[in-house]
């Protein structure tokens, strides 16, 4: 069903960023739990969208397809924080047709963090083949939060996979700084069809569960070290719920939930050769963490600290949205990241600064919990709250 809808939230004046006086947002289409829009990177200007629920529907640019293009419904576990939660396309997806899909598992490893690899069916381009699911890796969850659950390749070429710290409150487990395991960390592989093992290849250096299925990067920043899972990138993580490379400089931005206090957003530049430690459950945002789980947080070693460290008493958020660099057709939003909150509520556009302070502005309260971003082929940028998905437009 299209939408014409046309949400009118403006503000007079910008201390900050001046975005233009005419932005608003367009609602397109309604959709139960929408958690994140990509595109394929085609050619087709088709978006595709997530449902918590377990299933991924198309918007051709004119209507919302009515038969989901994948529906794993069955596989998935969509309590609390869970559910399908991560999907991206190969870089080659006009290719070979293969994309990837994040979910908390049904059965028989209840609960676990599940990546698994599918392909377009041969007849048709907006269905998926559902017989053609291979897992690639899984990952053991303790606890039914935290799950994190974003996954982009980056412009290397590789999959990045943000995991939380495997939920409860505070990392009672000490996963986040630790390196023997993958919670609470971004991980980087190669998931390279054409390199994919048997089933039966096991390998000694990685700790995925039902491993065999990918390689790590050789100048992944812990592959030589005996003890520390080769797949880690970077560390220090808690949620790292919603995150995304800047389409144009390939940096990454990360927007980690917080526990109490504080929520905040990260940078890596892209010319990082990663093995960064963003300081949970050390630190919370730029502060300590007075009831952190890591005993040896005065032991010298070195945090990363957020661009964007917000208190939560300033405008009841709860729950950073991390969002994207807008590049798509808006001038006067070329450049500008955008990102809110789940409770908040309220569209904020930062000006990039690389490792530095960045400073942003609060557009409007829309007045109601943003749970994700999106982008297209074109760099245009859509906003997900729990029943619709809407797109940043100028009026005339």
């Amino acid at each position: 069903m299209k939408n014409s809808f046309v949400l009118l939230v403006f503000i007079a004046s910008f201390s900050q960023a001046q975005i233009p006086a005419n932005l608003a947002l367009q609602q397109l289409y309604t959709l139960s739990n929408p958690l994140t829009v990509r595109h394929a990177g085609d050619g087709s200007g088709r978006i595709f969208t997530i449902t918590k629920g377990g299933t991924i529907r198309i918007y051709d640019g004119s209507s919302l397809l009515t038969t989901p293009f994948l529906d794993i419904t069955s596989k998935v576990r969509s309590g609390n924080e869970q559910g399908l939660l991560g999907l991206d396309f190969d870089p080659n997806y006009s290719s070979n047709g293969y994309f990837y899909v994040y979910y908390t598992q049904e059965t028989p490893n209840t609960g676990d963090t599940i990546v698994e690899r599918y392909k377009v069916s041969s007849g048709n381009p907006n269905v998926a083949d559902p017989n053609s699911g291979h897992i690639l890796l899984r990952i053991d969850q303790p606890a039914s939060n935290h799950n994190g659950g974003d996954i982009h390749f980056g412009p290397d070429g590789y999959l990045y996979i943000g995991m939380g710290d495997g939920g409860s409150g505070n990392d009672p487990w000490n996963n986040a700084q630790t390196l023997d395991n993958l919670l609470g960390k971004m991980l980087r592989i190669n998931v390279n069809p054409d390199i994919i093992f048997t089933d039966s290849v096991e390998l000694n250096e990685t700790c995925g569960l039902d491993q065999g299925h990918y390689f790590v990067p050789s100048d992944n920043p812990f592959i030589s070290n005996s003890g520390e899972c080769s797949e880690i990138w970077t560390y220090g993580w808690r949620n790292p719920w919603r995150w995304s490379f800047d389409s144009q400089t390939g940096d990454m931005i990360v927007g980690d939930v917080g526990q109490n206090a504080y929520e905040e957003v990260s940078f890596q530049s892209v010319s990082s050769p990663g093995g960064e430690n963003y300081g949970w459950s050390c630190r919370e945002g730029a502060h300590d963490n007075p009831n952190t789980s890591e005993p040896n947080c005065n032991d010298g070693r070195v945090f990363i600290e957020p661009v964007i460290d917000i208190n939560r008493t300033v405008n009841g958020d709860c729950s950073v949205m991390g969002g994207y660099v807008y590049r798509g057709p808006i001038a006067g939003l070329q450049g500008l990241y955008v990102f809110s909150d789940y409770c908040g509520g309220n569209i904020n556009f930062a000006t990039p600064n690389g490792q530095n302070t960045w400073s942003f502005t609060t557009w409007q309260d829309v007045g109601f919990g943003i749970q994700s971003f999106g982008e297209d082929e074109d760099g245009n940028i859509y906003v997900l709250q729990n029943s619709s998905v809407y797109k940043f437009i100028l009026t005339p």
